[in-house]
């Protein structure tokens, strides 16, 4: 072990840490989630500082060869897997993120002074805070992390999702002509084809897609530069105008500064808008999820309208059969995201006065949501939409003892009568083509047309582009 001291007084930290007193407290106040930051967020907050060695440097608040040395340890860190070892506070922390601010500045000093053949903890040359740390608090460097790793965490999961929706263009092309009952309040409405089914759902997740990269446009506007509060407290002017140039050059990302730093400190709607946009997709995809499970319910007591590719025996003790467990794995992680949205609802809106406390369990609900959702998709995609068949003998078999053609007979005689022929084939079992043909209410004509499904339901029709309304 190895003794360090900071202004509570001093404390035990072990020898081979390149962590210091700062984390070692946060471990032993913080003994909550047993995950640890993810490495993203740590990777984002050592290109920051980075970045302001390099800024400090030129700006003459930082000698040369201290920030040379900050920088070789930084990309030296950036070069290999984030270690836990040197990062192990949990993701749950009081503080605002100042502990894990701390681990990196306390990392990136003791990586700098092995390259000085210094002993970890021997600050002088290289302190963690008063040249690490440079032109910087932890809260306008934590969130701004925190959002460079969105940025990076969101582009799997964009691919993923335009990925889930090109396999939905696919099976609404394939089932283009697959004529099956539509269904409102669970109840015989009018007919369709599966192809308007899988088109409707992609065509709520382009909204999806639209939505969250809206909210990933906002994360590009970081507050670096207004330290404490928004004022720019200790921040040189230099540091202010080139530190985001220099991040953008480090990261490749088109950052920008906020216009009003006060305001980018203080208020975090922006992740309040990314979870809205990932509650509105995991939302959009629960419900795709209970359409399967219901499509495909049976076989021979349900809808059974579709065959989910089967995937694991279903039950422990019913031999044969088969459960939609795909289908069920998607609603879970929905229900995870929909909590963790209300969970960051409430951190955001306990914000108080100059800063939010709560960006932590932020980013844990963000970070964890982006990762479940886009793992979930994938899934979804492989093991569900791609492999899934239309059972189109009992979709034919649906419509063919349907009463929903009633519906197209009210032009021609009226709600009453039509309702009257409905009636009677459900009371004893008679087809509606059959009854309809009987009353001599309609000429052969009118026949074909009342039960030709086809012209039922060319209004809504599928094209290989999207949806065609014919007048």
């Amino acid at each position: 072990m190895r003794i360090e001291t900071d202004s509570l007084g001093s404390l035990a930290v072990p020898d081979e840490a390149r962590y210091g007193i700062h984390t070692q407290r946060a471990l032993n106040n913080f003994p909550i989630s047993q995950t640890t930051t993810k490495p993203a967020l740590i990777a984002a907050l050592i290109e920051i500082k980075q970045a302001a060695a390099k800024t400090n440097v030129a700006g003459g608040t930082l000698a040369s060869d201290i920030g040379q040395v900050i920088q070789h340890a930084c990309q030296k860190l950036l070069d290999q897997p984030i270690d836990s070892a040197d990062f192990p506070i949990g993701d749950i922390q009081g503080g605002a993120g100042t502990s894990t601010n701390m681990n990196a500045n306390e990392v990136v000093a003791n990586v700098a002074l092995s390259l000085l053949d210094e002993p970890k903890g021997a600050y002088q040359r290289v302190h963690p805070n008063d040249h690490v740390n440079m032109g910087q608090s932890t809260n306008d460097t934590y969130p701004s992390a925190g959002k460079i790793a969105l940025i990076r965490n969101l582009q799997p999961l964009l691919t993923e999702l335009e990925a889930l929706i090109d396999a939905l263009a696919q099976q609404a092309e394939l089932n283009a002509q697959t004529y099956k009952m539509g269904r409102t309040q669970l109840q015989d409405a009018v007919p369709m084809t599966l192809g308007n089914t899988f088109h409707a759902w992609l065509v709520a997740l382009k909204r999806d897609l639209q939505r969250i990269g809206q909210a990933q446009a906002g994360l590009y506007t970081l507050n670096l530069g207004g330290s404490a509060i928004g004022s720019g407290i200790n921040v040189s002017q230099y540091y202010q105008e080139h530190m985001i140039d220099n991040l953008v050059e480090i990261t490749g990302l088109p950052l920008r500064q906020a216009e009003d730093l006060f305001d980018a400190t203080s208020n975090l709607d922006s992740f309040l808008a990314l979870s809205a946009a990932l509650k509105s997709l995991a939302t959009n995809l629960s419900k795709f999820a209970a359409d399967l499970r219901l499509m495909s319910s049976g076989p021979r007591s349900g809808l059974h309208e579709i065959n989910l590719p089967a995937k694991q025996a279903g039950s422990s003790i019913m031999p044969g059969k088969v459960n939609p467990v795909i289908p069920e794995v998607v609603s879970q992680v929905a229900f995870e995201v929909i909590g963790f949205d209300a969970t960051i609802t409430a951190a955001v809106a306990g914000g108080q006065l100059e800063l939010n406390a709560f960006e932590p369990i932020i980013f844990k609900s963000l970070f964890t949501g982006i990762e479940h959702l886009t793992a979930v998709m994938a899934t979804f995609r492989v093991n569900a939409i791609e492999g899934l068949v239309a059972n189109k003998e009992q979709l034919q078999a649906d419509i063919h003892f349907s009463i929903s053609f009633a519906t197209a007979m009210v032009p021609l005689v009226g709600y009453q009568k039509a309702a009257e022929l409905a009636k009677q084939s459900l009371k004893n079992g008679q087809s509606l083509h059959e009854l309809a043909e009987n009353s001599g209410w309609f000429s052969p004509n009118q026949m074909k047309e009342i039960f030709n499904v086809e012209r039922l339901v060319k209004n809504g029709r599928q094209s290989g582009h999207g949806l065609v309304f014919d007048k």
